[in-house]
């Protein structure tokens, strides 16, 4: 399918995939306190438009999300980037432990499955802000060098706000 920056529907449809085939991304808090964002690997549910992290119960990112904070899940690959927003819960679900469990994960939970610290973040997404780049490196070199002598904006992609409700 080739997706088009004028079609959500196909944004969305290359989002997911794009985060499933290489799913680490970067999760902030949305307000509160001042924390960085920090590497997760994401496993998503494309039908409830969730995304899941394995996360220690004692982290900032799951004591900011028990405090009912809003969180960003930044995402990056190659030639689509996004930003997606929504409701951050904790949510310790066995069934999806064990559906999710792989190597990556049981490197930093060395308790394995019943590790006492051991729990899940839920991302509820409510919205997205998805950039698609239509240029490879030498269109990009050529539509920068463009833009530089004619004064216009560079034509690398196109941006497309997904609505998940």
């Amino acid at each position: 399918m080739s997706e088009s920056a004028d079609n959500p529907a196909d944004v969305e449809h290359r989002l997911w995939n794009e985060i499933e085939t290489s799913p680490v991304g970067m999760l902030m808090i949305v307000g509160g306190p001042p924390h960085h964002a920090q590497p997760m690997n994401a496993f998503v549910e494309r039908e409830s438009r969730r995304i899941w992290f394995f996360a220690s119960n004692d982290s900032a990112l799951a004591l900011e999300a028990a405090a009912g904070h809003p969180a960003m899940f930044i995402y990056q690959h190659r030639d689509i980037q996004a930003c997606i927003g929504g409701g951050l819960a904790v949510q310790h679900d066995r069934a999806r432990i064990d559906k999710y469990w792989n190597a990556v994960v049981a490197a930093y939970f060395p308790g394995g499955k019943g590790d006492p610290k051991l729990t899940l973040l839920r991302l509820d997404c409510d919205d997205a802000q998805v950039w698609l780049s239509s240029a490879g490196p030498m269109k990009f070199i050529w539509e920068i060098a463009k833009a530089n002598a004619t004064h216009r904006q560079p034509d690398v992609g196109g941006r497309t706000h997904l609505d998940f409700h």
